[in-house]
């Protein structure tokens, strides 16, 4: 008799675990769950991996490493701090490839804050005044306009926060899911504790960190 882990191609198998990261196992039963799709057993994986992490997004990260990198000739620079709960899981290759994935993100996409929750009061109450006007513009009614605006900040967050953002290399998938792949695997929690951004000639740079660290340090 046929068994359903018998349809399902090892190769399958190892290209979904290249892609996701997750153990040989789960890619296996992902992909027995959607028939062998690849493209929807990663969507499964994904959806586990955030339920792994929000499980875990609790315990204390208090080890990590600091990462770098430098692009267009030394002209354009990155350091991070990326956390977890062992120095053991610190130094995996995991944790450094996605140390190394964060960092050249930040250098392309320069995102001025680490999550939503960061964002100052003053800078979000000026987009909102700002997409208030432009939908006021329009003549439609104050519903529809809070409608609009929850909208716009919704994208306002993805354009501007670390965690929010497209992966640059691969837009399906957003930093925070890619945190939480890695989590899925390493059994750990992983947090973006703070980043900084520097561009010569330009005339400002992005300094970022939680709020946990901005308490933890006043």
């Amino acid at each position: 008799m046929t068994t359903v882990s018998d349809k399902i191609d090892a190769k399958l198998v190892k290209e979904l675990r290249d892609k996701s990261g997750a153990p040989m196992g789960d890619c296996l039963k992902a992909l027995q769950e959607v028939k062998g799709d690849i493209e929807e057993a990663f969507v499964v994986l994904r959806k586990r991996g955030m339920a792994s992490a929000q499980k875990k997004a609790a315990r204390a990260t208090n080890d990590g490493a600091v990462g770098s990198y430098l692009h267009a000739g030394g002209k354009l620079g990155v350091l991070i701090e990326l956390n977890c709960e062992s120095d053991f899981v610190a130094r995996t290759d995991d944790f450094q490839e996605l140390l190394k994935d964060i960092a050249m993100h930040i250098a392309a996409s320069d995102p001025r804050y680490v999550k939503p929750e960061d964002v100052t009061a003053a800078d979000l109450e000026r987009e909102k005044e700002i997409y208030r006007a432009q939908a006021a513009a329009t003549g439609k009614p104050a519903p529809v306009i809070e409608k609009i605006v929850d909208g716009k900040m919704a994208k306002f967050y993805e354009e501007v926060c670390l965690l929010e953002q497209p992966f640059i290399k691969d837009q399906a998938v957003s930093i925070k899911e890619l945190i939480a792949q890695k989590v899925a695997k390493l059994g750990e929690n992983i947090t973006v504790r703070r980043f900084a951004r520097f561009k010569v000639g330009a005339p400002d740079w992005t300094v970022a960190q939680t709020r946990a660290v901005e308490a933890a340090t006043e």
